[in-house]
């Protein structure tokens, strides 16, 4: 791959660097109209990704006549300007002219002749937006930052060539994480015909299930985990940054591999798992921890229900009858499980664990794309690669790229 000659330029020379209007709320709510409204929560939502393609609120001629706004065109770059909102590092294009509030930052490419506005946005998605911050409690976009900063221009043909591979890459993501979606949803309802709506015959789980109370005494056990309901048995330094446990760990409970646990005022938003990647852990003394008559259960078979839209919803009533909203284990217990014979269970399971491995394989796919498109914007925008007459990279130089 050849390197291309690359020159400096201040942002400063290449764009305006703008923010947009204050709106009153009197203005807002409105569904349609001639503009779009942009706000910092449209840039996270609705579907919009590389592109502004909604807002939730649109605007006409007689609102900008009385705030005194004109729109911003089409193709300029937008992203949030203050506060929280730039942890997620969202920027985008402007698919047609728009409005925008006063908390968002729209950069329109001036220069037309030595900068590509697709371009600079991928230059923009390399960066992270705290970099451009001023100092202080609350972290706010300085537009001196911003012109000050120095951003590497190939030809304006180079220019246009890498964002149309970019492009290809996006697309290849965006597609990918459609398919993961319909799988996720199609994964729910199979779940749901599988197990909640087959007209199994319902057991207590509490005739499934027991209680385990082992404390770690002579604290041998170190490892500290703790629950989420996104990402199961999670270690709280890699959740929080820090370990966050008590310095005498003795009264922990002990959970081991294949064990299921939950803490009882977290239940209600999914926070339960069995310890699959460990051979065990200790606990906070607030956690319950069972395991389950496998005679009687498939393990996999239960946790395929336990995390089933039925199950979640049951035990989010089951917690609605408490004053701290918390769940215990024979409030768990309480619960009825649709339980066929053992080899129905396993048949569910086979299904289940099939359609769960393809979703698992999509989302590690999407990952080394995300990953490979990192690595070509590295090459890419600074030069050290040049796409040259073809538009198409081989899986070699992703590869490599992602290396």
């Amino acid at each position: 791959m050849n390197k291309t000659s690359v020159s400096e330029s201040p942002l400063g020379s290449l764009v305006t660097i703008k923010q947009g209007y204050t709106f009153s709320r009197s203005y807002q709510g409105n569904a349609e109209g001639k503009w779009m409204y942009v706000k910092v929560a449209d840039l996270n939502s609705l579907g919009n990704k590389k592109y502004v393609y909604r807002t939730k609120n649109y605007v006409d001629d007689d609102v900008l006549e009385k705030i005194k706004a004109t729109p911003f065109p089409a193709n300029s770059i937008v992203f949030p300007r203050v506060g929280a909102a730039l942890k997620l590092n969202n920027k985008l294009l402007l698919t047609e002219d728009c409005v925008t509030d006063d908390n968002v930052i729209v950069i329109t490419v001036t220069d037309e002749e030595k900068c590509y506005f697709e371009y600079l946005y991928y230059w923009f998605e390399f960066q992270d937006l705290g970099r451009f911050c001023n100092s202080g409690a609350v972290p706010v976009i300085s537009g001196k930052n911003l012109k000050k900063e120095l951003v590497p221009l190939p030809p304006l043909d180079e220019q246009k060539k890498i964002s149309r591979v970019l492009s290809e890459w996006d697309n290849a993501i965006e597609k990918t994480e459609a398919l993961i979606t319909a799988k996720e949803k199609q994964f729910e309802w199979l779940t749901s015909n599988l197990i909640n709506r087959a007209g199994h015959k319902r057991t207590a789980a509490s005739g499934l299930m027991t209680e385990v109370s082992r404390r770690n005494k002579s604290s041998t056990i170190e490892r500290v985990l703790s629950v989420t309901n996104h990402s199961g048995f999670v270690l709280p330094e890699e959740q929080f940054e820090r370990r966050v446990a008590s310095a005498n760990v003795s009264n922990y409970k002990v959970v081991e591999q294949g064990q299921y646990a939950y803490n009882p005022s977290r239940i209600n938003v999914g926070s339960i798992a069995r310890l699959d990647d460990w051979e065990n852990g200790i606990l906070s003394p607030m956690y319950v921890v069972f395991k389950l008559d496998t005679k009687k259960v498939c393990s996999d078979y239960f946790l395929h229900w336990v995390n089933s839209s039925e199950a979640r919803q049951r035990i989010k009533n089951s917690a609605q009858g408490s004053v701290r909203e918390t769940v215990s284990f024979k409030d768990l217990g309480a619960i009825d499980i649709p339980l066929p014979a053992m080899d129905v269970q396993k048949d569910v399971t086979y299904k289940l664990n099939l359609a769960q491995k393809e979703i698992s394989l999509l989302k590690n796919t999407l990952e080394q794309y995300r990953s490979q498109k990192r690595g070509l914007m590295q090459k890419l925008l600074t030069g050290e690669w040049q796409v040259g007459s073809s538009q198409h990279l081989s899986e070699e130089t992703y590869q490599e790229a992602s290396a």
